[in-house]
């Protein structure tokens, strides 16, 4: 198994709009199309991670509305899962006027799904004939494991007692060492480079974009302006990353590459290493190949910590990759350099809480950016945290192993506590 093209292919991809209510407007989109009739009302059983990132987040295409159930309305009104994740792209405003009268109509609702292990999505969509079609998209945002219509099953994916089968990808990347991502990052061929490369200009156009918002990247540049921060390396790259995120976090319909299927972490994996990479005269060839590196890592601390963890995603997962990936262009495969730059970064950050998809996680993206040149210039230079310290283990694939079981057994409880607050301000 070719290890990097199969994250590449399952994992980063592009996306418009936070990629939680766009999955939950694909799930939508594929029972609409298997219904084959005119949609009359739809319920949605989503995981806590999802419910959470569609409540506070603007949807591309709809003039700065939120939430998961005017995503999901406007899915099955557009009917195209063929668009994949970027299927909020067909939507214009007509599709957005039906699919707002849905939603004020109550004819779409939400919960959260119980009894699910990671990362679901189940739609189930009645017609105006009384038809019934029923998709669920699990483990991953993109994948359809289950769809019917009419009880007629039309797609089935196996399951197991936890839930659905791993994919084969996920479970080789779960095995390996930093040894074999730095291998299989080295290995990328030229079809690869250019599909990394299209990922950094996909993604420096969303910034390019998010510099007209007055947000988190327009402060960042304020406080530069008045003289408070210094415009260097560190300054210049947290506004470039900054700026992206605060473009799709507004709804802006600008597509950028994902990485660990999330866009902010698309954000930090793909812009830091290239931004620290550009501005350090670091040889293209090798950036891109830092990128590949970025990408898988930030996909290894996933299948630990989980698809959608208690902790933020697009500050840690994303991190580690970001912070590997500037030791790399500067000391090449060197494992104790980059182990130490690993754990001074989850040593930081590791505790950040995940609440939801929203402006805020721009501050987030800036606060991973900062992380990960700064842990990065230190491992460089031969100094870091050691597993004397906190959580920290022997080894970087022990420290993230570490930080996967905080995660998920540790924080159990935190997912359905901030579930609950939310919905408990939604009701005031």
């Amino acid at each position: 198994m070719n290890l990097l093209k199969e994250v590449l292919k399952h994992q980063v991809y592009p996306a418009m709009g936070c990629t939680e209510p766009v999955s939950v407007a694909l799930c939508a989109a594929y029972a609409a199309k298997a219904l084959g009739e005119k949609p009359q009302n739809a319920v949605f059983k989503l995981d806590a991670g999802t419910y959470k990132n569609g409540m506070g987040v603007r949807i591309p295409n709809t003039d700065g509305e939120k939430g998961n159930l005017l995503a999901g309305a406007m899915g099955l009104l557009i009917a195209k899962p063929e668009l994949n994740m970027q299927v909020l792209g067909g939507a214009d405003a007509d599709i957005l006027r039906r699919a707002k009268e849905m939603v004020k109509e109550r004819r779409v609702s939400a919960e959260v799904a119980r009894g699910v292990q990671g990362f679901w999505v189940e739609c189930l969509l009645t017609g105006e004939n009384g038809a019934q079609a029923r998709c669920v998209i699990s483990g991953s945002h993109t994948e359809v494991t289950h769809l019917s219509k009419n009880g007629t099953v039309l797609t089935e994916k196996q399951q197991t007692a936890c839930g659905v089968q791993p994919a084969e990808f996920k479970q080789a990347l779960k095995a390996a060492t930093l040894q074999d991502l730095l291998a299989a990052a080295q290995a990328a061929d030229a079809q690869d480079l250019a599909y990394l490369k299209k990922g950094v200009e996909m993604n420096l156009k969303a910034a390019e974009m998010g510099q007209a918002l007055q947000k988190v990247g327009f402060y960042i540049k304020e406080l530069v302006r008045k003289g408070l921060l210094q415009m260097d390396l560190i300054s210049s790259t947290k506004i470039l990353t900054a700026c992206a995120a605060d473009a799709r976090m507004d709804g802006r319909a600008v597509p950028v590459m994902s990485s660990g299927e999330s866009g902010n972490q698309g954000v930090v994996t793909i812009l830091v290493p290239w931004k620290v990479g550009k501005e350090m005269g670091v040889d293209e060839t090798t950036i891109l190949h830092s990128i590949a590196l970025s990408h898988l890592l930030n996909g290894y601390v996933k299948v630990f910590t989980g698809e959608l963890a208690p902790i933020c995603g697009c500050a840690i997962a994303a991190g580690v990759g970001a912070t590997a990936a500037i030791v790399y262009q500067q000391r090449g495969a060197n494992i104790p350099a980059i182990t130490l730059a690993i754990n001074n970064i989850i040593s930081d950050i590791g505790g950040m809480l995940c609440d939801g998809a929203k402006s805020g996680c721009a501050l987030k993206v800036v606060s991973s950016t900062d992380s990960a040149i700064r842990s990065a210039y230190m491992a460089i230079h031969d100094y870091g945290i050691t597993e004397v310290e906190g959580f920290v283990g022997r080894t970087a694939e022990e420290t993230i192993q570490n930080l996967g079981n905080i995660s998920s057994e540790g924080m159990s409880k935190v997912d359905p506590m901030i579930v609950h607050i939310m919905q408990e301000k939604s009701c005031r």
